[in-house]
């Protein structure tokens, strides 16, 4: 297994994410809005998978995503550089029996030339605004060319530096929250007391990173009018209007502007 990570605020995330990794599943997996939103990403990977696709997967976590992929008939090379979390990953395999279909390795998407299995990969995948915790996103970005095969895909779900949600938050009086996606240094993120820097990314800058060899297939807004899950008990409090905003949501999540302003948004290219 390899773990290089190239900075300290690297190190600093993995060392929150390895102390959230024991609660992690049981804080988030019964939220309604993540449960939502777990579903508009894997609606739009359908888009683009077939039964024995190879995929790595970024900042793979406890790794819902990966087993979800493996039912799909699709093989999963799992990485992350948080040790804990890679460990429930593991047990988790073990549990559901899926050992030939997912493998796992420690290892920084900032270093991805140390994968000890290179591929070339049909999809490479990342969800959750994992790319968003790194200061060196072109250096990720850079990566994927050669590990992918022709017309290989590529899937990020990541954190805009506009969310309207957020900026309606002013009105509410925090004002810190609601601007704090506009520094071009990003946003200090804190989890379980350890401190370490969010950098935020639009489709655009996506995109012309990898103009020359991706072509953008598609960019939806995800949490755009559904509102982000940090607000509390929404969908069980307000559960006609949830269905309400689900609907709009469904209908505008691929139009201007509303692609682009969403907690998150879902870009997907395809190697040229």
């Amino acid at each position: 297994m390899t773990n290089h990570m190239s900075d300290k605020n690297e190190q600093l995330a993995q060392e929150a994410f390895t102390l959230q990794s024991k609660k992690f599943d049981q804080q988030y997996g019964i939220n309604k809005i993540i449960e939502y939103k777990r579903e508009r990403v894997r609606t739009h990977l359908r888009n683009y998978l077939l039964p024995d696709h190879y995929i790595l997967e970024l900042n793979s976590g406890t790794g819902e995503d990966a087993i979800w992929l493996a039912r799909q008939q699709c093989r999963v090379h799992a990485t992350d550089i948080s040790v804990g979390m890679m460990e429930v990953l593991k047990r988790k395999v073990i549990t559901e029996r899926l050992q030939n279909s997912i493998s796992f390795e420690l290892c920084s998407f900032t270093n991805l030339k140390s994968l000890s299995d290179k591929g070339p990969y049909d999809m490479i995948f990342s969800n959750f605004a994992g790319l968003n915790c790194t200061t060196e996103i072109k250096k990720v970005l850079e990566s994927f060319d050669g590990l992918l095969k022709p017309n290989g895909i590529v899937a990020l779900v990541l954190l805009p530096k506009f969310c309207l949600w957020e900026w309606l938050l002013l009105f509410n009086g925090k004002f810190k929250t609601a601007t704090r996606r506009i520094s071009p240094n990003g946003a200090v993120a804190n989890i379980e007391g350890i401190s370490f820097r969010c950098r935020y990314y639009n489709p655009s800058y996506i995109a012309k990173a990898l103009h020359q060899r991706f072509k953008l297939l598609r960019i939806e807004g995800l949490c755009t009018i559904v509102p982000p899950s940090y607000i509390e008990k929404f969908a069980e409090r307000y559960p006609s209007l949830f269905m309400f905003l689900k609907r709009k949501e469904e209908k505008m999540k691929n139009k201007w502007p509303w692609k682009l302003i969403g907690d998150y948004y879902i870009i997907s290219l395809q190697k040229k």
